[in-house]
């Protein structure tokens, strides 16, 4: 374990590098932060951190910078979570309340994202499989053709057109959007199969083929639908980072357009706080040289997706942590309200 003095010098040389990108020496941490202890005593402190693997010396330079096992010390010890101020949180709340579908609002969180954090945004869309059913909608377009329109409880709608066998009429019609709407309104993408397996029985005969249709084309949505899908911005932002990055930025770009890399980045969506994955911690090797910040969002208090983040491992995390779960918190509300 490392004295509390030793800690108070790692989350100096750590908040020191992510500020300036210089190494950091002893002299410039007595100067420019108040540790109480001569520049001797700051050295030896250094020097322990250095043979325990928390910071290391760059090339032949006179400072350190930290290790991924340095960060992560400092991330689990000593990064409060950085909390929004009372503008930014306005800011949020307005660019994201003028959204008018889900499209929109997984477009404006990642362009959001990218902008508070100035690193790469990937924002998850919501999973059906952990969605519920807000509505089914039945629409005749002619005598044998409806249109059934998918409402989730995330604000996500499925469209799908239905060839009907044989004409269906508007009693028929509000009879079975009535039966499907009390059997699966309210409840989950998974329990749909089961619910309205035997919803065509009390149809007359010659209905029962359209009601089947219909139901064929809502199971089938809920299997089309069932993928992963996400949305990633602000890739450019890492030019900003060359030097960051010990080899070349090739491999760090090429994992950010892997769809499967980056689901597994973000991780679960059933875990709602916020994670932080540091350099080799992310199991994809393009990947070794960056941190990930992410956090579940969702309505009712369950994440339903999750959102996050990609940058250098010499990231401002109490910020970067802070910005994640604040747009978080405002994504979930507007699912909730939508």
């Amino acid at each position: 374990m490392l004295s509390e003095r030793r800690l108070q010098v790692l989350r100096a040389i750590v908040q020191d590098y992510v500020g300036t990108e210089e190494p950091v020496g002893s002299k410039a941490l007595t100067e420019r932060h108040n540790l109480g202890v001569s520049p001797a005593t700051v050295r030896n402190d250094m020097a322990a951190l250095e043979d325990e693997g928390f910071i290391a010396q760059p090339h032949t330079s006179a400072g350190r910078i930290p290790t991924d096992k340095g960060y992560r010390l400092f991330v689990d010890k000593l990064a409060g979570v950085k909390p929004m101020t009372a503008p930014e949180r306005r800011a949020i709340q307005n660019f994201l309340e003028g959204a008018v579908d889900l499209d929109d609002v997984v477009a404006r969180t990642v362009r959001l994202l990218a902008q508070l954090t100035r690193q790469v945004a990937v924002v998850q869309y919501p999973s059906l499989t952990r969605s519920t059913v807000r509505h089914v909608e039945l629409l005749s377009l002619a005598p044998a053709r409806l249109m059934l329109v998918l409402i989730t409880d995330t604000g996500r709608v499925e469209q799908r057109m239905v060839d009907c066998p044989a004409p269906f009429g508007e009693a028929s019609l509000a009879d079975l959007r009535a039966r499907l709407n009390s059997r699966v309104a309210g409840r989950r993408f998974t329990d749909v199969p089961s619910l309205v397996e035997d919803l065509a029985e009390p149809f007359e005969a010659e209905d029962r083929g359209t009601v089947s249709t219909v139901l064929s084309t809502l199971l089938e949505t809920l299997v089309e639908e069932n993928e992963e899908r996400l949305m990633i911005g602000g890739t450019a932002n890492l030019t900003r980072f060359g030097h960051d990055f010990p080899l070349v930025i090739r491999p760090v770009l090429e994992a950010l357009e892997e769809q499967v890399v980056l689901l597994k980045l973000l991780g679960e969506a059933k875990d709602p706080g916020v994670t932080v994955r540091i350099g080799h911690e992310n199991a994809h090797e393009g990947l070794n040289s960056t941190s990930v910040v992410s956090v579940g969002y969702g309505s009712g208090g369950e994440a339903v997706a999750k959102l996050g983040v990609v940058g250098p491992t010499r990231m401002d995390y109490p910020g970067t942590m802070g910005a994640v779960r604040a747009v978080a918190r405002y994504v979930g509300q507007i699912l909730a309200e939508s």
